[in-house]
């Protein structure tokens, strides 16, 4: 009786080990599955704002407020925008002072916590940029989903595509560029974003199945009068592009991929979200499969996507070593099997979905240059 009930007991603790490590499993697999649009992905730090003064804004010292660049500063109700460390400012010990280029929303108080984002703008991009837009809703599988359109004279469009923890606010950051070279641009939202239908399940696919918002957008810009289109994605919505470019029925009429901070593999993006929660190393496995059972991700279709083989069109990469959410090693492994048709442009003390941000004018003029063929 006694070798039964500790048997017993076994078996009970076993099961309650293993439901807890579901548990577990589930919750860290959420920081990529549940990652909302316009909230920080949580790699993101938390930093204090200090002080402020005429044009100074001083920060908690952290490798984050070291970043090179300029960036949106969003905080609970307030957005400003952070241009580069003042290095003749003084600094303290714990903190680093950035130029406040300007407050954008809201009011920040010393106190206040606040994180750094590649979202420069927010609004839309007649309010926030002074560019005349229509507002649109592209038909997907799913609903009606909001686009914003602004018109130019060529017959190739812009279609841009945010990524994770952004919104179409995100893009906004290169409209202005693209009007200049005088783009018809389409700025989408797609499954789970604010006004767009919720998917199915409630969760987020990296891409694997949002891709077909993309496919959609396409459409939507071939029947208004586009030739050929050029997709531009950040982080997942890189992923939407390079899938679309390889799966959409209509991927002969893309002639061209811009792709910053691409998600290559989504095991990799998940492992380093789950564990930027601070998700114990020996549960990883369990996050990504708990993504698998609940997303019916088995394998890596992004990687069977990014296949040097399947590759048709002239792509740009802007990629870096900094990037702690998607690795740089596939873009750079896809580059160097590709020297044909890729281009990788590496951008150093980068977070991910930032790569603009480092140097404007330097990512323009490569996109200058990769998209003057394509017009």
């Amino acid at each position: 009786m006694r070798t039964v009930k500790a048997a017993a007991a076994a078996v009970t603790v076993a099961i309650a080990a293993g439901a807890a490590g579901v548990v577990a499993g589930r919750f860290a697999s959420d920081a990529a599955l549940k990652a909302p649009p316009g909230r920080p992905l949580p790699t993101e730090p938390r930093l204090t704002v200090h002080s402020l003064a005429a044009g100074r804004i001083v920060l908690t010292r952290d490798l984050a407020s070291r970043r090179p660049g300029t960036y949106g500063l969003s905080g609970h109700g307030s957005h400003a925008v952070v241009g580069p460390v003042l290095e003749t400012a003084p600094h303290s010990p714990d903190s680093v002072v950035r130029r406040l280029e300007r407050v954008t929303h809201g009011t920040l108080e010393p106190g206040d916590k606040a994180w750094l984002t590649p979202t420069l703008h927010i609004g839309d991009p007649r309010t926030a940029l002074g560019l005349d837009h229509a507002d649109v809703d592209v038909p997907g599988e799913l609903g009606a989903m909001p686009a914003w359109f602004l018109s130019g004279i060529r017959d190739t469009w812009v279609i841009t595509v945010h990524g994770l923890g952004a919104t179409r606010e995100h893009p906004m950051n290169v409209l202005g560029f693209l009007r200049r070279l005088r783009f018809p641009v389409l700025d989408i939202t797609y499954r789970g974003d604010r006004g767009a239908p919720r998917p199915p399940d409630g969760l987020n696919h990296l891409g694997e199945t949002e891709w077909r918002d993309v496919d959609a957008a396409i459409r939507y810009a071939v029947r208004h009068g586009a030739e050929r289109v050029v997709l531009h994605g950040w982080s997942t919505g890189a992923t939407m592009a390079l899938r679309a470019a390889t799966h959409s029925p209509l991927r002969e009429r893309i002639s061209g991929l811009v792709l910053d901070s691409p998600v290559l593999s989504w095991e990799a993006t998940l492992r380093a979200l789950a564990a930027a929660r601070r998700t114990p190393g020996a549960l990883l496995p369990l996050a990504v499969r708990a993504a698998q059972g609940r997303t019916g991700l088995y394998g890596d279709g992004v990687r069977d996507a990014a296949e040097a083989g399947l590759l048709r069109v002239p792509t740009l990469i802007f990629h870096g070593p900094d990037d702690t959410v998607a690795p740089w090693g596939p873009s750079r492994r896809l580059a160097e099997r590709r020297r044909d048709l890729v281009t990788l442009h590496t951008v150093r003390n980068a977070p991910h979905g930032a790569m603009w941000n480092v140097d404007p004018g330097t990512y323009e003029e490569a996109m200058r240059r990769f998209l003057t063929p394509l017009m």
